[in-house]
């Protein structure tokens, strides 16, 4: 059983920083891809950013330049780092673990707000 636990969400101004984390446990293969995906009301989910195992990381265009995703292997977490905050980026953010299947955290809402 994989379970993912976000923190990290919270409001914010515009032009504001907020750092989000995520903590994989369970039986997690080595070869995985993790990320963080954010859905805002009326819209798809959409992928933020993602990194590999090995360390390749892949931005959407909205992110680049602004967000920076990392984790750390040993201990199955994911951050991202989320800087020059709009209020466009207003959304549920979802940490996202893809192994030979695909696994969700239960979302963390972010709030970009004047």
């Amino acid at each position: 059983q994989v379970q993912l636990v976000e923190s990290g969400g919270g409001s914010v101004q515009p032009g504001g920083s907020l750092r989000l984390s995520c903590a994989a446990s369970g039986t997690i293969s080595n070869i995985n891809i993790m990320g963080w995906y954010r859905q805002a009301p009326g819209k798809e989910r959409e992928l933020v950013a993602r990194i590999t195992w090995h360390g390749s990381i892949t931005y959407a265009a909205f992110a680049k330049g602004r967000f920076t995703i990392s984790r750390i292997n040993a201990k199955n977490t994911v951050d991202l780092q989320m800087n020059s905050l709009k209020p466009e980026d207003t959304a549920v953010y979802y940490c996202n673990l893809f192994t030979r299947y695909t696994y969700w955290g239960q979302g963390t809402q972010v709030t970009v707000s004047s």
